[in-house]
This record gives structure tokens, C-alpha cells and sequence, in this order.
């Protein structure tokens, strides 16, 4: 083909790389367009001869065909062909495993079509979190997309954190995270001293593929599993929580001074005599907010005031790389990952009582009515006059005080009231679940669980936070900036159609047909606020809901019945808040903050935030399960709050810790989850197990490696109508369903059965039928999360 040097002359965006590079290339779009042109792929040398690349250019053009294949812009494919991706309707993908083998591939930018399923065979040489690009492959049997993977664009690991073992001789890592389900072997010359069973992290050398284990050689030797904070090491490395901060930032951090200086304040209102206060829980050590409220006639003031960290973290620098990476602080039992570093977040920009601080202010007009007349952002300089806990001011308000800071406390809680009193009348839902947090003695071992008792003063801040975030969102739409909203969907079809089944099996019903409004769930939520299966069904309307995200155009929050919402209030652990607060300058300053992308900035962010959620998630588990172990052979009182075709999900009461009863361990019968009936039945004795039951269990086993705790049933069940046995039958099931205990504990454990093994009887034909679909994805009844 010969060459056309005209072709790089003709390209529209020549301009903006001659700017870019001393030696432009020519642009992706450019690149793209005449690919379109030629309408069929093209070799790698085809594509440079028609565009007049050069020898000492090739490898410059090579590596940015790399980087457009990384992006998803085209693909290159096993004959060195460039193709358009648009052409293959390529979908770049982030791998979502399951430890059973199967996987999905969800798309970077969802597209309303959903996720593509991945059989065990195509998940061969793939790992959790790799970026890949997938192409659409028809529809399963079951309805879902089907994918076929064309190329790895990026590995989501390079170090791999598990035990060590020793398999015939030969070094193996077993993997923390059971989503890595392909063998890695180690490389004997990086064992040194380290010691079969030890916690150890491995940097990959050479990737899993078809036919081949992966290669990997020892990094670094964490310790003993059992070891004081190793569960958090775990999950650091395990869900890949970037956790110190590189060189860069921390040369930056320690040029930012520790106090105001008097050039800060050049452009901001002086805040510094208003009677600003924090108000957080006891052990808090960041101070994102402080608020004040006045009475002006028959409305309030509301002056709601946030660290200003967009002062110090400019867009691109050292601190701004490492706090994009993070994209959130992550909280663990005596142990936080912050987002910005801690002269930072717990220095020059937490609201520390007495100190000067910068801050941006939202500072509005509420109604007597609760609504919001007016608000008006701008910079500000203010001196916290007070660090208030929860406990404090709720004491206040119940019992009275001599405080001088006491009749500021009675105007927030009447505007409280008065914002309350609208989140009703709009109808946003508000569920109250009970939270437990563990005391630890000085050993670091957990003395007790308890719970964490939510008081107004916890409602309180939280209503001012959310006038303050609707008035971002609003301030935001009405200047048409670009932002990062906080969207929350409301249930899709198919939810809906499964919520409405399950509630009209428990008597109940949700307003609103197809579409029903938060104001129709928060009805319901009142029908069973008494009942004692009130956090089961809160559970089941948040599983109906979509999840959560960050996303750059305004779809509204369904949770919160706002039309628009929005993150403001805690730039210090939140990188969407921090984005929020660079907008609203830019607004006010009469220019426009663009990071590079949006989109991709958004789902980042939510990805970050799921990463956190996970890793507490799993720290928390283990320290239950940890707990438990001195607990084995006790006697609990608890509630169904989950079933599955394996067995009851039981939440201890008292503790609120979940463990599992397995289906061989409900009774002498062939018991069968019955989803259409939300229950759990004998098919013989007609016994039965519903969600929000009440039995008595006694754990059996806690088990570290899987963080699950077994239980074995000694009463409980009632039974069914189809059941033709009597109510002393029934106990007397559950009574003997607690003789099978060891039998199944020994299965479970991998010893040799017994002559009346249970394992049989737990084949239901749920379970059968569960078996036969690989790419299942039903979770336990009764199991989720709650997100705002």
C-alpha cells in the first residue's frame, strides 16, 4: 500500500496533538475514521503505510494502537488484524468471578442491558477485576446475555495474598479470596524461611491460562493466620485497598501548612464569630461539617459548613492521584484507610474545635413548613466553638443544660422536627436497623458486642446533611455544571413482580401498581414497623431497589424521594464530595472543573465504594467468627433472617450475629426450600421454617478459614398444612434433628460419613435443580446491605 502523507495533514484534531506532542501522531479519532473508511480490519503495517509512519515513529504508533485497545476503542485481534470496536460491538467489561467458577462480565458503562454471563470454560485464564472486552453472543436458555471474552485489556491483580501450602512437595499459594479458583504455584527460590500455613503475598510472574497454573514468587511473609490485625492485612490485599500513599503525595502533604494563613482568606466570608459546631460520635477524628441555626421570624437559618479540601487538593497533584485511587476512606474495627493523608484529614482540614479552618458554606433559608426558601454557597473562614458528640447533645436536649451552647442545640432540634416532619410528607423511606459494634480489650481481642444506639441527635445532623446535598445537586442543575450525582433507582419489573409475591405470602401489599413511589414503601414500612420480622421485610425492599451509584446525569434518589441529590458534606473521605465542591467553585468563579472523564469517574467511584463495603465486610465476618470460637456448644435465641436450598440463616439475638443451620440439621425428612412460599418444608412431616421465626440453636462450629458460623437446631419449625403431623411431632423433628448435628458437622469437615449419612436427604430438589444451572445467582433470602 502506498504511502499518503496528506492523510495526517487531513486529520481534524492535528491542532490539538501539535500542542500535545512535538511529533504528533496521528489522533485516535483520526485513526478510527479512516479505519471506518476502509471497512475491513487492517494489519498493523497496512495501518502505518497509509498513514505515512516512519520507522523511528512505529513503535510511538504501536504503543498507542495498545492504548486504544486498552480503552476499548478497537481490537487487535490473534492475526494482528486492527478492527473497530463499534464494528464488533465490543463491550469493555470488568470480570465479576464467583468461587463456584462461573462469572460475569459487567460493563465500565452501563448500557440498561445488563451483565454477560460467563460459563465455567470461559472464565478459564481469568480473574476477578481483570478489564476485558467482550462480545455479545446471543441470549442463555435462562434469558441472560451471553459473552464471548476477546482480550484481557487489564489484569485487576499482580500480587496475590494467601496461605502458604505444600502439595506433593511442591509450593502452592492458596488464595484469601475464593474467587481466585486456578492454582498458583511459587517459585522455590522465593520461599526463603516461610512456613507452610503462613499468611504470604505473591507478586504474579506468569498468568493462569487454559492449561497452565500460574506462576507466582513470594513477596512478602505477613505472618501467622491467627495473628493480632491480620484479618485486616487480609482484606488490604485481598480487595487490592490501595493503602500507603505514594512518594509524591506525601512530599506534597508536608508542604501544606498546619494552620491558616492570613492569604487564605483573601475571597471569603468571615464565619469566625458564628457559633459553629461539630457534632459526631465519640471516637470520631475527622471533622467533615459543623452547623448552626437560628430562628429568623417564623423560618430558620440553616448555615451548614464543610472542610474546604478542595483548597489544598488541586486537580492532577500528588494528593489528587492518591485520593482518585482510594476514592474513599475505609473503615475497619480500630483501624481506618484514609483517603487524604492524616495531617489532612485529621490536621489543617477537619473542623477542629478553636482552630481556624477554611470551609464551604451552604447556607440556606428553611420554611416553617420544612421548605427550602432559599440557599446561597460561597467560601468561608470559621472557628468551630465546640466538639459535641451524639450522646452530649442528646443528653441536652432530653434533660436540659447549663451549656451557653444549649439554646443553639433546642433551634436546630425545632428545625429537626420541622424537616422531619417533610421527609414524611415527601414520603422518603426510613428504615432503622440494629447495628452492633465490638468492644475490644487491651489485647485486641473482642470483649463484647453491643449495640449502637441511633438518638435524634444522629437524625438531626443527618437531615441537615441532606438539605445541604439536595441544595449542591439543585445549585448544580440550575448553573448546568457537570457533576456527579447520587442516583438511586427504584425496583426494575422483575424485582417488583418478586417483591409482590413474597409480601402478599405475609399478608401484606404495596401500593402504586407498576410504578410505586417512595411514598408508597414508606406506607408499607409503617404497616410493619411493630412486627418482629420488621428488619427481614426492610431487607426485602431494599433488595428490590436498585444499588446506589455515582453517576454524571441526574437520575434522582428513589430512597430519599429527591429529584435530584448529590454528595457535599465529607470531602475528606469521599472523592464524589470533593469533585461537588470543585464544581460549585467553578460556578462561582465563572469557569467549568472537567475532570477527564465523568463517566469513568463515576464508576470508579462506585466500584471504590463496593471495594470498602466488601473488605469491612469480610474484617467484620472474621472478627464475629473469631468471637464465636469461645461460644461453641452455647444455647442462642434467634430469628430466621435467610434461607437458602443449603439450609436457615439464624441471627443470634443479643449479639446480631448470623450463622447457618444446614438442611441436614433440620430434621428426619427430605426438607426442601420452597422460595414460592418463602419457607423451608419437610416433605414427609409437613414441618416448616418461615422467615422471621423464632429457634433455639447451639453453635456447633466457628469456622476462621470461611468466616461461617454453623449452628445445629434444637427448636423451632411449626407446622404446614400439607403436614399431617402434630404439634408434638414437630418437636419432636427439631429435637431430633439436633442427634444429626455431628453428622453433618463431620461431612462438612470432610470425614468419612456414617451409615445414615445425611448427605442424601440434603440433595432437595431445589438443590438438584440449582445444581443444574452453573451460572446461578440466587443469593440467601433475607441478605443485603443498606445503601443511601
Amino acid at each position: 500500500m502506498k504511502k499518503n502523507p496528506a492523510l495526517r495533514q487531513q486529520d481534524p484534531f492535528l491542532a490539538r496533538e501539535q500542542q500535545r506532542y512535538d511529533h504528533p501522531l496521528p489522533s485516535r479519532e483520526w485513526v478510527i475514521e479512516l479505519l471506518e473508511r476502509e471497512g475491513v480490519p487492517m494489519k498493523v503495517d497496512a495501518l502505518a503505510a497509509l498513514l505515512s509512519i516512519s520507522d523511528d515513529e512505529m513503535p510511538f504508533f504501536e504503543r498507542r494502537l495498545g492504548a486504544m485497545a486498552r480503552d476499548g476503542q478497537v481490537h487487535i485481534n490473534r492475526r494482528g488484524a486492527v478492527c473497530v470496536a463499534e464494528k464488533l460491538a465490543m463491550v469493555k467489561c470488568r470480570i465479576e468471578a464467583h468461587k463456584d467458577g462461573f462469572g460475569f462480565a459487567v460493563p465500565l458503562t452501563p448500557t440498561g442491558e445488563g451483565d454477560f454471563v460467563l460459563y465455567a470454560r470461559q472464565m478459564r485464564g481469568l480473574m476477578h477485576g481483570d478489564i476485558v472486552t467482550v462480545r455479545p453472543a446471543g441470549v442463555d436458555r435462562r434469558g441472560r446475555r451471553e459473552g464471548q471474552v476477546l482480550d484481557i485489556i487489564e489484569r485487576a491483580y499482580t500480587h496475590v495474598v494467601g496461605r502458604l501450602v505444600m502439595e506433593r512437595g511442591v509450593a502452592m499459594l492458596s488464595p484469601e479470596d475464593h474467587r481466585l479458583t486456578d492454582s498458583i504455584i511459587l517459585e522455590p527460590d522465593s520461599l526463603q524461611n516461610a512456613q507452610p500455613g503462613q499468611v504470604i503475598v505473591a507478586e504474579i510472574e506468569s498468568y493462569p491460562e487454559a492449561h497452565r497454573a500460574g506462576v507466582a514468587k513470594l513477596t512478602e511473609v505477613l505472618g501467622d493466620y491467627a495473628d493480632s490485625g491480620m484479618e485486616i492485612e487480609i482484606a488490604v490485599r485481598k480487595h487490592h485497598l490501595p493503602h500507603i500513599f505514594s512518594e509524591g503525595c506525601l512530599k506534597q502533604a508536608a508542604k501544606i501548612p498546619a494552620s491558616v494563613h492570613k492569604n487564605d482568606l483573601k475571597g471569603r466570608t468571615d464565619l469566625r464569630d458564628l457559633p459553629l459546631v461539630t457534632i459526631d460520635g465519640e471516637t470520631a477524628r475527622d471533622f467533615d461539617d459543623a452547623v448552626y441555626a437560628e430562628k429568623q421570624g417564623r423560618n430558620f437559618r440553616l448555615v451548614v459548613a464543610i472542610a474546604d479540601v478542595s483548597h489544598y487538593v488541586h486537580p492532577g497533584d500528588g494528593i489528587d492521584t492518591d485520593a482518585i485511587e482510594r476514592a474513599t476512606s475505609v473503615y475497619f474495627p480500630r483501624r481506618v484507610i484514609p483517603m487524604l493523608p492524616e495531617n489532612l484529614s485529621n490536621g489543617i482540614c477537619s473542623l477542629n474545635p478553636d482552630v481556624e479552618r477554611l470551609c464551604m458554606v451552604c447556607d440556606m433559608v428553611v420554611t416553617y413548613a420544612g421548605n427550602i426558601k432559599s440557599f446561597e454557597f460561597y467560601p468561608a473562614v470559621m472557628r468551630s466553638h465546640a466538639r459535641l458528640t451524639y450522646t452530649e447533645v442528646w443528653d441536652w436536649i432530653a434533660n436540659g443544660s447549663t451549656n451557653p451552647l444549649k439554646p443553639q442545640i433546642d433551634t436546630l432540634y425545632k428545625l429537626y422536627q420541622v424537616l422531619l416532619k417533610k421527609r414524611h410528607q415527601r414520603g422518603a423511606m426510613e428504615f432503622e436497623s440494629t447495628e452492633t459494634q465490638m468492644v475490644f480489650d487491651q489485647n485486641g481481642k473482642i470483649e463484647r458486642m453491643e449495640p449502637v444506639v441511633r438518638n435524634e441527635a444522629h437524625r438531626l445532623i443527618e437531615e441537615c446533611m441532606l438539605a445541604a446535598n439536595v441544595c449542591a445537586a439543585e445549585f448544580l442543575l440550575q448553573h448546568k455544571h457537570p457533576a456527579l450525582y447520587r442516583n438511586h433507582l427504584g425496583p426494575t419489573t422483575e424485582k417488583l413482580a418478586v417483591l409482590r409475591e413474597q409480601l402478599g405470602l405475609l399478608g401484606l401489599h404495596l401500593g402504586g401498581g407498576d410504578k410505586p413511589t417512595p411514598k408508597d414503601y414508606a406506607e408499607l414500612a409503617a404497616q410493619f414497623k411493630e412486627r418482629p420480622d420488621q428488619e427481614l421485610l426492610q431487607v426485602m425492599l431494599l433488595r428490590s431497589m436498585q444499588q446506589a451509584v455515582y453517576e454524571p446525569g441526574n437520575l434522582g434518589h428513589f430512597g430519599l424521594a429527591y429529584e435530584a441529590y448529590t454528595h457535599f458534606t465529607s470531602p475528606i473521605r469521599r472523592y464524589p464530595d470533593l469533585t461537588v465542591h470543585r464544581a460549585i467553585k467553578a460556578v462561582l468563579q465563572g469557569s467549568q472543573y472537567q475532570p477527564q472523564s465523568w463517566q469513568t469517574l463515576g464508576a470508579h467511584c462506585s466500584f471504590a465504594e463496593r471495594r470498602a463495603d466488601d473488605a469491612s465486610r469480610d474484617v467484620e465476618n472474621w472478627l464475629k467468627t473469631y468471637y464465636m470460637r469461645d461460644k461453641v456448644g452455647e444455647v442462642f435465641e434467634g430469628r430466621i433472617s435467610g434461607m437458602a436450598n443449603f439450609g436457615l440463616f439464624v441471627t443470634l439475638n443479643g449479639i446480631h450475629i448470623d450463622g447457618m443451620v444446614h438442611i441436614s440439621d433440620l430434621g428426619e425428612d427430605y426438607f426442601n426450600y420452597r422460595p414460592e412460599i418463602m419457607a423451608i418444608e419437610g416433605e414427609r412431616s409437613g414441618v416448616r421454617f418461615c422467615m422471621g421465626d423464632a429457634v433455639t440453636v447451639k453453635v456447633a462450629r466457628a469456622d476462621l478459614d470461611t468466616s461461617k458460623i454453623d449452628l445445629v437446631l434444637l427448636s423451632g419449625g411449626s407446622v404446614g398444612k400439607r403436614g399431617k403431623s402434630s404439634a408434638k411431632s414437630s418437636q419432636t423433628t427439631a429435637n431430633k434433628g439436633s442427634k444429626q448435628s455431628q453428622i453433618a458437622t463431620d461431612n462438612k469437615s470432610g470425614s468419612k460419613p456414617a451409615k445414615q449419612s445425611a448427605a442424601k436427604p440434603t440433595r432437595s430438589r431445589a438443590a438438584k435443580k440449582a445444581a443444574a444451572a452453573p451460572a446461578s445467582t440466587a443469593k440467601p433470602a433475607g441478605k443485603s446491605r443498606k445503601r443511601r
